[in-house]
């Protein structure tokens, strides 16, 4: 896949494809072109039937550390329709990566602030080393992160919310796994060791299910009405019946893997 060099895409042969922040001088801080950049790299994959699972992380020292506050201070000048349009982008490429349709797995090293804290709730699997640090810190600087707020409040809720994201204190990878934002905690320099396993986990499941299990998971809500039950009754029997489902079963039945698990490559 071609990609701009300020994020890098690497696809294995299992459809594990890696992305990288790649803006290290400023500690992968987002600007207008890396928006860009990585929305056209998601647009790519989300054509791309052989992706299976997306690795997000960041190059350099620092997973990602928010918006770029140059830039940020040029974009207050813009007038107000071109103001609003950048907000807009920078919105819809979190909620791309919020609705994906297949899992997505942040490796969090260093800072992850402001919008990267919004990116790592928008991953259904974060993984930290444990000299990660996080915060939401636009009001710091005068902002406000509404445009993460949705991913924000689902990840750590909005209790939490409402505390960090009023004081913007840095936590800890351990703080972040007890309020719910962060999976699993890696030493230093272990982030793929930690994340082999889950990946291989995923790759055995059915990627229709898993992908059909994560949409309706994020609409399901906290309260079930009779439209939504009566939907999720739907999903859950036509799934039942469906190809990949007699793959699955019959697979357990004859103590096999499933055709669609692809091991990793003994290097």
């Amino acid at each position: 896949m071609s990609n701009d060099s300020l994020v890098l895409v690497d696809t294995d042969s299992r459809g594990v494809a890696t992305v990288t922040l790649n803006r290290p001088e400023v500690n992968n801080a987002y600007n207008a072109e890396l928006v860009q950049a990585l929305g056209d790299v998601f647009d790519e994959l989300g054509k791309d039937a052989s992706v299976r699972i997306v690795v997000i992380r960041g190059n350099g020292p620092h997973f990602q550390a928010g918006a770029d506050l140059k830039w940020l201070r040029q974009v207050g000048t813009l007038n107000a329709k071109e103001n609003l349009t950048t907000s807009y982008r920078t919105a819809s490429l979190v909620r791309t990566l919020d609705e994906f349709p297949v899992p997505t797995i942040a490796l969090i090293h260093g800072a992850c602030i402001g919008g990267g804290t919004g990116i790592a709730c928008a991953c259904d699997l974060v993984i930290a080393s444990d000299d990660a640090t996080f915060a939401i810190s636009e009001a710091r600087w005068g902002a406000i992160a509404s445009i993460i707020l949705p991913q924000l409040n689902a990840a750590i809720g909005v209790r939490n919310v409402r505390r960090y994201a009023i004081t913007c204190e840095k936590f800890g990878a351990i703080k972040a796994q007890t309020m719910g934002l962060v999976h699993e905690i890696a030493p230093l320099g272990k982030l793929d060791e930690v994340a082999e396993p889950l990946i291989d986990a995923i790759l055995k499941c059915g990627p229709k299910a898993v992908s059909a299990t994560k949409y309706w998971s994020q609409r399901a809500g906290e309260r079930l009405d009779d439209e939504m039950f009566d939907m999720l009754v739907d999903v859950h029997a036509n799934c039942r019946q469906s190809e990949e489902a007699s793959e699955g079963f019959a697979s357990f039945i004859e103590k096999r893997d499933a055709s669609w698990y692809v091991p990793k490559e003994v290097e």
